[in-house]
């Protein structure tokens, strides 16, 4: 719900946001390193960002095709990897230009819609990530209902509900972010249009702004993390139960590359969205940025491919064999047709 001001502000409200100067915004970014490092940086986030898009596009292929991966944890997978190819799209590119041209502006509009892109696709994960949760709370804790519980239908709504969440969310922190006019100051000290960092250079006063954005990052981290320690408590205490020390083994092999991926990306953002506005700085806020915009996105199918064996499986299947490839329509007709119905 947007919080209006009291009417009789409004008018005066309008006027300071009609006064707004600014254009175009500058991303400082890696602007003021030496020729030689943002060459190195130049050619290191390339190659970051051409092994995240190979290895994520690899996931989407291989969840996709590979007829044993048709289970709804490597649904969810196929939808994470192809939310992480967006994310990394939304700010990547623009910093390689950026590191080799020497015109760093990007237009008001611009960044209005790179920032509203990050947060959709930023909360949209989040979100898929406690359904991810959920998914292996009810395949280890309830295996006889797993089937019932967790129906095609109800793993598309899940999914739809992610992107419907991020999308309405978005809209709401669009607004936050640009509620007040720009007149001044326009160099934003990051690679990016990131939220914090724009709200401080607005005219008006940035601490409403910043307390909602505070308060969302609150509902939008938290809500989730409570859903996430639920189902891994009691995962946790389903396999303390077990006699059996190969299906525990199993068991924490299969949850702990989803709590690592968890654990990266929550934490990042919380130092990102939820610090004081007096600890953001550009030495404090690109290492936390670069690290949910290209690494997390990156570590995120090499996470679940080194610690999933079924994963292992099928990408070397789709690596090594031709085979999979001149098969892929038919099987992927099979699978899909299998488990949607």
């Amino acid at each position: 719900m947007f919080l209006l001001p009291p009417s009789s502000n409004r008018p005066q409200t309008a006027d300071l946001r009609n006064s707004s100067t600014v254009s175009e915004f500058i991303l400082v970014g890696f602007e003021q390193s030496p020729p030689s490092t943002r060459a190195l940086l130049f050619a290191l986030f390339l190659a970051l960002y051409s092994l995240a898009m190979a290895m994520n596009g690899l996931i989407i292929f291989i969840t996709w095709t590979d007829p044993r991966l048709n289970s709804p944890m490597y649904f969810f997978l196929g939808h994470l990897s192809f939310l992480d190819i967006c994310f990394i799209t939304t700010t990547i590119p623009q910093m390689l230009i950026h590191l080799v041209t020497k015109n760093h502006t990007v237009s008001f509009a611009s960044c209005m819609t790179q920032m509203y892109l990050v947060f959709l696709v930023g909360v949209a994960e989040c979100i898929l990530l406690a359904f991810m949760a959920y998914d292996r709370y009810v395949a280890i804790c309830h295996p006889l209902n797993y089937a019932q519980i967790m129906s095609p239908q109800v793993c598309v709504r899940l999914v739809c509900s992610s992107w419907i969440f991020g999308m309405t969310n978005g809209i709401f922190l669009e607004y936050i972010s640009f509620r007040n006019p720009f007149c001044k100051e326009n160099h934003i000290e990051n690679f990016f249009c990131e939220a914090p960092i724009v709200i401080a250079l607005s005219c008006g006063d940035p601490k409403l702004s910043m307390k909602l954005i505070f308060l969302d990052a609150i509902v939008v981290l938290f809500s989730p993390m409570v859903l996430i320690v639920t189902s891994y408590a009691r995962i946790l205490a389903s396999i303390l139960s077990r006699s059996s020390s190969s299906g525990k083994g199993k068991t924490f092999s299969t949850c702990a590359s989803h709590l690592t991926v968890v654990i990266f990306l929550y934490t990042s953002a919380m130092f990102s969205y939820m610090n004081p506005r007096s600890t953001h700085g550009p030495d404090k806020d690109k290492p936390f940025s670069l690290l949910y915009t290209i690494i997390i996105p990156m570590c995120n199918p090499i996470i679940y491919s080194f610690r999933n064996k079924e994963m292992k499986g099928a990408m070397g299947r789709a690596l090594g064999r031709g085979s999979l490839a001149s098969a892929a329509p038919a099987q992927k007709e099979t699978r899909w047709r299998r488990f949607f119905q």
